[in-house]
């Protein structure tokens, strides 16, 4: 009995040391485990961040959409809060005849009249995804102070008036719920009244100080929406506090600034930041800052360059932003709308060259998508759900592409001439992946016709390439084809399969 005893006594010993030495193993391999080191709020620091994961750098298409008191009167421009104030402006001669001076009717008398009534996020959403988007998202503020979300900081929101419902929650909701990124705009830092004296001669200030009219009033509820306060509690409180608010109850997983951001003191522009990637690295997603000017670090943000884009192959990922419309941002009676050739041209050659494209488009003010931008929505993701292989996942070949048709230098100060931009089927655009080029050819392919893509030339190759097959896609013939010294000759077949684009993909030898 005694020795049992002893025997239970010494297995009890063993067992517990057993335990110890497997609680000393697994310490140690926590130990072991690299921590990622929390970013600080210097620009070094910051630098560490990754700014174009692997998710958004294949994503290429996402949506977004100017939307808030602006689209009420329907006039102009989602600049109309602004431009109602001087006389000389036919937004302020529209104003005053069907709402009243702007001292006695102003911008913020249009919340009420923001009803959204007719707003479905879920609708929203599942036509982002038809139209081929893999991330979607609201302009959470425009220049305007108003927010698109329900927020504590101000009672000039979607949830203290207008519709009474908190958009961007449902929006987050539904677009996460598609299996779709959440991108939220940001374009408050002009909202800040930066010298009210000067009045219109600010330009970084959206609001202009004139007297006796709402945005030079000294009412604490209407400063909050005028921006007409103290600049370094605007700073801290609004422009800090909104981007906090935001994150916090939303997790967007790209933020996207509009310009005069630079004006706002770098030492917000570093908090921010930190507190975004570290929210970020907390819930373990990969997030993306988008910036529009020289106002942060690239090794830390994406370059933006609104409705332009690079003329050669971006050596880091970057971004365009561009509306469906031909006109305004925001919504306006009879708005003009892009035919989706142009707005899929635009896809093919930003994808060619290692941009993303981030589109708008302009709901009314009920919260209803107009039928001629969801038309041309729909046409562009057909297309994109028969051929999104060769946009989606992409690089850039060598080349971006060969053709006629040529891009200025990028930038909004030559917006005008891409607006112009019509692409061709002489136009081809190249995109790989895996061991694949995909040649797409902007338009209808001329049938019965030899082609010849001189990206393929003997002396345009620096490296020999082994083509295995020549296919077009969505097309049964087989094509005649030859590598030549010139390059690729390609016989047509007697139909074209696509009117929008065509692509041909080349294999090569694995």
């Amino acid at each position: 009995m005694k020795s049992k005893i002893l025997l239970l006594a010494l297995s009890l010993a063993l067992f517990s040391g057993c335990k110890e030495n497997k609680t000393d193993s697994k310490e140690i391999t926590q130990a072991e485990e690299p921590k990622q080191e929390s970013y600080q709020e210097d620009w070094a620091s910051l630098g560490k961040h990754r700014e174009a994961p692997e998710w958004f750098k294949g994503a290429k298409l996402g949506i977004y959409f100017h939307w808030g008191l602006y689209s009420v009167p329907a006039f102009g421009s989602e600049w109309y809060p602004r431009w109602m104030h001087f006389k000389d402006n036919k937004v302020y001669k529209h104003h005053v005849e069907n709402y009243g001076e702007p001292s006695e009717f102003g911008y913020h008398d249009f919340a009420p009249m923001f009803k959204a009534e007719k707003f479905d996020a879920e609708e929203w959403a599942t036509l982002f995804k038809a139209a081929g988007a893999r991330f979607a998202g609201p302009v959470a503020e425009h220049h305007d102070g108003f927010a698109m979300w329900d927020s504590k900081l101000t009672p000039w929101d979607v949830m203290d008036t207008g519709p009474k419902k908190d958009v961007t929650g449902e929006l987050e909701k539904a677009i996460k719920g598609a299996d779709m990124k959440f991108i939220t705009a940001f374009h408050h830092a002009k909202n800040l009244q930066r010298s009210p004296q000067l009045g219109e001669e600010v330009k970084n200030s959206h609001f202009p100080y004139f007297e006796n009219m709402p945005p030079s009033s000294d009412d604490p509820k209407l400063q909050l929406l005028y921006g007409n306060m103290e600049a370094e509690t605007w700073y801290n409180d609004i422009w800090l506090g909104k981007l906090k608010e935001v994150i916090d109850n939303y997790q967007p997983d790209i933020i996207w600034f509009d310009y005069v951001l630079g004006d706002v003191p770098e030492m917000y522009r570093k908090e921010f930041a930190a507190y975004y990637l570290n929210n970020a690295q907390e819930n373990d997603k990969e997030a993306v800052i988008v910036r529009k000017q020289h106002d942060l670090p690239l090794n830390m943000s994406v370059e933006d360059l609104e409705q332009a884009r690079k003329n050669e192959i971006g050596t880091k990922t970057w971004m365009t932003d561009a509306t469906i419309s031909d006109g305004s941002w925001g919504y306006t009676k009879n708005l003009g709308v892009k035919k989706a050739a142009d707005v899929l041209h635009m896809l093919i050659d930003i994808t060619s060259k290692n941009g993303v494209l981030l589109l708008n488009v302009s709901p009314k003010a009920d919260g209803t998508i107009p039928e001629n931008q969801k038309t041309a929505l729909l046409e562009m993701g057909e297309w994109l759900g028969s051929y999104g292989d060769a946009i989606y996942g992409t690089e850039a070949w060598y080349t971006f592409g060969e053709g006629p048709t040529k891009e200025p230098e990028g930038h909004f100060k030559n917006h005008k001439a891409f607006i112009k931009l019509k692409y061709s089927n002489k136009d081809i655009r190249y995109t790989t992946k895996d061991y694949n080029i995909n040649a797409i050819v902007l338009g209808a392919l001329e049938t019965n016709t030899e082609m010849l893509l001189t990206a393929f030339a003997e002396k345009n190759i620096k490296d020999p390439l082994s083509i295995t097959s020549v296919k077009l896609l969505g097309s049964d013939a087989d094509l005649n084809w030859d590598l030549t010294e010139e390059g690729l000759k390609i016989v047509t077949p007697s139909a074209s399969p696509e009117t929008l684009a065509n692509v041909i993909q080349v294999t090569i030898e694995q």
